[in-house]
């Protein structure tokens, strides 16, 4: 199956943070990495009082199921030594699960497809380098880009 997950870091060497994660997803039984999106930097998101993130999205084909690469995902973050102070917090990385091909959840644990991806112009820039439709895996999201105003847009996301 395939999957899509989204990365983000606002801490230490970013563009090397983004590049671990993707390393270390790559050297996982069970995952392939197909493509990544541009990297982008985009401003904080939520609790506002932090550096600048930096952001990406990349497709995988995986034999995991959608909670053992939940599992696979906090792994590469605890290896990584993210510590979860509070909600929306900086980090030095965040796997998260966004699509999982013909997959939908809504437990405690795992949100599938994720909630809100529609609301997230760093999520839905780097979606639309990889899936220039924006139909991910089955998913529209296109409503959701052309409701975000183009200069909201350019002026929250920008390709680093």
């Amino acid at each position: 199956m395939k999957a899509v997950l989204g990365i983000g870091t606002n801490m230490g060497d970013r563009a090397d943070n983004i590049n671990s994660a993707t390393e270390s997803l790559s050297l996982v039984p069970g995952i392939k990495v197909l493509r990544a999106s541009h990297t982008y930097e985009t401003e904080p998101w939520g609790y506002t009082d932090q550096p600048n993130f930096y952001n990406n999205v990349v497709e995988i084909e995986t034999t995991l199921s959608p909670e053992a690469l939940l599992g696979v995902c906090l792994g590469i973050e605890a290896g990584m030594g993210r510590v979860r102070q509070f909600r929306n917090g900086p980090r030095v990385i965040d796997v998260d699960v966004l699509v999982y091909e013909g997959y939908k959840s809504d437990t405690e644990e795992l949100q599938l497809p994720h909630p809100r991806i529609g609301e997230r112009a760093f999520v839905l820039v780097p979606l639309k380098d990889l899936y220039e439709d924006l139909n991910v895996l089955g998913i529209s999201y296109k409503k959701y880009y052309e409701d975000m105003s183009n200069t909201d847009i350019a002026n929250k996301v920008k390709k680093s």
